[in-house]
C-alpha cells in the first residue's frame, strides 16, 4: 500500500484531501450507527421490521437528493462553504435520534441525515478534484472513499463498548448523541481549507453574465455526459446494494454460516475496503480510470459468481469478503473524480452530484429486485442475476465514459479544449502552466 504521494501534496493540497477524508470518516461512522443499533430500536420504540427498511430507505433517498442539491449549491455558493453546512447536517442530525420517541421522529432524522451524507460526499469530491494538481488527482480522490471504511470500524468499534456498558434502552441514545463529533471538523474546515481558486476565478469570470440554470446538465453536450455517468453509476451502485443488502442473509440461510462468523467476515470486508480505493487510485493513474473501472467490474463480477453459485466454506468467504469489499469500494471511489472531470466549473458539482445521486437513487431498486425473484428461485441465484446484471450495465456505460483522466480543469473552465484529454494518464504532464497549486491559479 504506497502512500507516498501524500509527501508529494502541498500544504493546501494535503489540508483538503484530510478535510474531506475525514467528512467522509466521520459522516460514515454517523450512518453505519443505524444499522448497528436496528436491532435495538425495533425492541425499545415498538418498531416492526417494514418499519425499520422504511427508515433505511428513507436515508438512502435523501442521499440521492442531498448530492444534487448541495452539487447546485455549490456551484452559486462555493465548495467550502457548502462542504461544511453538510457535514454539520449530518452531525446535528445524527444527535436529533438521539432524542427519537417513535417512527416517524426518525423517519424524518434519517432523511435529513441522508440529505448531509450525499451532499458531503459529493462537494467535497469536486473540492479535491479542484484544488489538486491534475497528475495527483486520481489516486487523491480516489483514496478519500477509504474514509468510508474508517468510519465504518469506528462505529463497529464503538459499538460493543457502549452497548456492554450502558442498557439497550440508554445505549442506542448515547450512541447517536456521540454522532455529533463531525461537527467538531467544521472548525478545522473553516480554519485551514481555502476555496478552489478554480471556483474563485470561473466565478469572477461569470460575475456580469446570467447564472446558469441547473437544467444546463440536461442540454447540449452535456446531456450524454449527463446520462452515460447516470447509467454508470445506477449499474456500479445497483449491484452493490444487492451484496450490501442480501448478502449477510444469504451467508446465514443459504451457506447455513454461524451468525459468529459474521464478525470476522466484517472486519475483513471493512479492511478491503480501506484498501480498495487507494489501489484503485493507483491502477487508474497507470492504466486510465475507464480500464480500471473495467477491470475491477469484470473481478467483481466473477467474485459474485463465486460467492453464490460456488460450495464455498467459511475460510472461502473471508478471502473473498476482502476482495468484495475493496472491488466494491474501489469502483466507488472512482465516480465522483470521473464525473468532476466531464463537467465544466460552473456546473461541475452540479452535473457530478446528479449523476452520483440519481445512479444511486435508481440503484436502490435492484435490491428490491432480488427480493421479489427470491420469492421463485433460490436466494443465491436471485442475487447472481441482478449484480451481473448491474455490472454488466455498467461495463457498457464504462464503454462510453470519456477518458478526462488529468485534464487540466482550469482550461475546462475557461471554455477550451480539455488539455491532456486524448493522452494516456502516464504520458500526461504534471507541470502543466495552468496547475493550481496551493490553493492559487499560477501562471
Amino acid at each position: 500500500m504506497n502512500l507516498g504521494w501524500l509527501s508529494k501534496l502541498s500544504t493546501v493540497e494535503r489540508k483538503t484531501f484530510f478535510a474531506a477524508f475525514g467528512g467522509l470518516a466521520l459522516d460514515s461512522m454517523d450512518t453505519t450507527i443505524y444499522a448497528l443499533v436496528t436491532p435495538a430500536l425495533i425492541a425499545t420504540l415498538s418498531l416492526s421490521r417494514p418499519d425499520a427498511g422504511i427508515l433505511a430507505s428513507s436515508s438512502l433517498i435523501g442521499t440521492a437528493l442531498g448530492g444534487w442539491v448541495a452539487g447546485i449549491a455549490a456551484d452559486r455558493f462555493g465548495r467550502v462553504r457548502v462542504l461544511q453546512f453538510t457535514i454539520l447536517l449530518v452531525a446535528v442530525s445524527t444527535f436529533a435520534a438521539a432524542f427519537a420517541d417513535g417512527f416517524w421522529y426518525l423517519l424524518v432524522a434519517r432523511a435529513i441525515q441522508g440529505m448531509g451524507y450525499g451532499g458531503e460526499a459529493a462537494v467535497g469530491a469536486v473540492l479535491v478534484a479542484e484544488v489538486v494538481s491534475a497528475g495527483m488527482r486520481g489516486r487523491v480522490a480516489a483514496a478519500i472513499q477509504s474514509g468510508y471504511a474508517v468510519g465504518n470500524a469506528l462505529s463497529v468499534a464503538l459499538f460493543p463498548v457502549i452497548f456492554g456498558w450502558l442498557s439497550q434502552d440508554m445505549a442506542w441514545r448515547v450512541f447517536f448523541a456521540i454522532g455529533i463529533l463531525p461537527a467538531l471538523l467544521v472548525f478545522f474546515v473553516r480554519r485551514f481549507v481555502p476555496e478552489s481558486a478554480i471556483f474563485v476565478e470561473e466565478k469572477a469570470q461569470r460575475a456580469a453574465s446570467p447564472a446558469h440554470s441547473f437544467w444546463t446538465i440536461f442540454t447540449g453536450e452535456h446531456l450524454f455526459k449527463t446520462l452515460v455517468a447516470t447509467f454508470f453509476t445506477t449499474g456500479t451502485l445497483g449491484a452493490a446494494y444487492v451484496m450490501i443488502t442480501w448478502l449477510p442473509t444469504y451467508l446465514q440461510t443459504g451457506l447455513h454460516l454461524p451468525v459468529t462468523h459474521t464478525v470476522g467476515y466484517l472486519a475483513v470486508n471493512i479492511f478491503g475496503s480501506f484498501v480498495g480505493p487507494i489501489a484503485f487510485g493507483l491502477i487508474a493513474d497507470r492504466i486510465g480510470r475507464r480500464k480500471g473501472f473495467m477491470l475491477f467490474l469484470v473481478c467483481q463480477a466473477l467474485n459474485v459468481v463465486v460467492y453464490t453459485q460456488a460450495p464455498i466454506g467459511q475460510g472461502i468467504t473471508i478471502i473473498l469478503g476482502f476482495f468484495l469489499g475493496a472491488l466494491q469500494a474501489g469502483l466507488a471511489s472512482g465516480l465522483m473524480p470521473t464525473f468532476a472531470e466531464l463537467f465544466p466549473t460552473s456546473i461541475r458539482a452540479n452535473g457530478a452530484g446528479f449523476a452520483l445521486s440519481a445512479g444511486r437513487g435508481l440503484g436502490s431498486i435492484v435490491p428490491a429486485t432480488v427480493g421479489i425473484l427470491s420469492t421463485r428461485m433460490h436466494l443465491g441465484d436471485a442475487m447472481a442475476i441482478c449484480a451481473i446484471c448491474g455490472y454488466t450495465a455498467a461495463f457498457c456505460a464504462a464503454l462510453l465514459l470519456p477518458e478526462q483522466q488529468g485534464i487540466d480543469l482550469r482550461t475546462m473552465a475557461a471554455g477550451g479544449a480539455p488539455d491532456g484529454a486524448e493522452r494516456p494518464p502516464h504520458e500526461r504532464e504534471t507541470g502543466h502552466p495552468n496547475n493550481i497549486r496551493n490553493g492559487v491559479a499560477t501562471q
